[in-house]
C-alpha cells in the first residue's frame, strides 16, 4: 500500500513541480521587468497613468524600448550618439570600469561570428583522468601564451553544478581539450541536471581530441 502511495505522490509530483518551477521562473522574470518600471519619475509611471496595475506592461514596454534602441543604434546617428555617450562615461571614474567591462563581456559574447560560449568542450578537471563540461570562452592572451611557453592556448569557463552561473575560468593548451558536437543548451541542461539529462538524439560526436603524448 505504501509504495502505490509513493509510487502516485512522485507522479504527481513529476507533473506539479515542473509546472510549479516554470510559473516561478517566469513571474519571476516579469517581476523584474516590471520593476524596471520603478526608475521612472511617478507621475510617468504604468500604473499612475492608467489608473491601475496591469501585470506584464512592464515587459512589454521594457522590450519595445530594448528593440527601438536597436534600431536607433543601428544606423550611422545612432552609432554616433552611441559613441559620444561612451565618452562621457569614460571620463567618470570607476563607473568607467564597470560600464566597459561589462560591455565587453556582453559585446564578446554576442558578436556575430564570435567563439565565445559557442562551443562546448571537455576538459580533465579537477586533476588529470577526470572529465568536465567547459565551454570555450575565447583565446588566451600573449601575455600568458609568453609566460607558458605556450603558442596556441585557450580560455575556457567550467560550470558548477547545479548552478552554472558561477564555475572556474582556466587557460590551457588546445591540444588538451577535446571539442564536442553539442550544443550550448544541451550542455547546459547536462550540467544544470547534474548529468541526469542527456543530449537528445544521437550521442555526442567528438571533433577533437587531444594529442596523445
Amino acid at each position: 500500500m505504501m509504495q502505490r502511495l509513493r509510487k502516485y505522490f512522485i507522479s504527481g509530483l513529476l507533473v506539479w513541480l515542473p509546472i510549479w518551477v516554470t510559473i516561478l521562473v517566469i513571474r519571476f522574470i516579469v517581476d523584474l521587468l516590471d520593476g524596471t518600471m520603478s526608475l521612472l519619475p511617478h507621475q510617468i509611471r504604468p500604473d499612475v497613468v492608467l489608473g491601475t496595475h496591469i501585470p506584464g506592461i512592464g515587459v512589454v514596454i521594457t522590450l519595445v524600448v530594448i528593440l527601438s534602441t536597436g534600431i536607433v543604434v543601428t544606423n550611422f546617428l545612432g552609432r554616433q550618439i552611441v559613441s559620444m555617450g561612451d565618452r562621457i562615461v569614460a571620463r567618470i571614474p570607476l563607473v568607467r570600469t564597470i560600464y566597459n567591462s561589462v560591455k565587453q563581456v556582453l559585446e564578446t559574447i554576442f558578436k556575430p561570428g564570435g567563439q565565445s560560449f559557442r562551443k562546448v568542450l571537455l576538459v580533465q578537471f579537477p586533476r588529470e583522468g577526470m572529465w568536465s563540461i567547459a565551454f570555450q570562452t575565447g583565446n588566451s592572451t600573449p601575455l600568458v601564451d609568453a609566460a607558458l611557453n605556450e603558442t596556441d592556448m585557450v580560455s575556457v569557463f567550467i560550470p558548477a553544478t547545479p548552478n552554472p552561473t558561477s564555475g572556474f575560468l582556466m587557460m590551457m593548451p588546445r591540444k588538451d581539450v577535446i571539442e564536442l558536437d553539442m550544443t550550448i543548451d544541451q550542455a547546459l541542461k547536462f550540467v544544470i541536471s547534474l548529468g541526469v539529462v542527456q543530449p537528445n538524439g544521437s550521442l555526442p560526436k567528438i571533433i577533437s581530441q587531444p594529442e596523445q603524448v
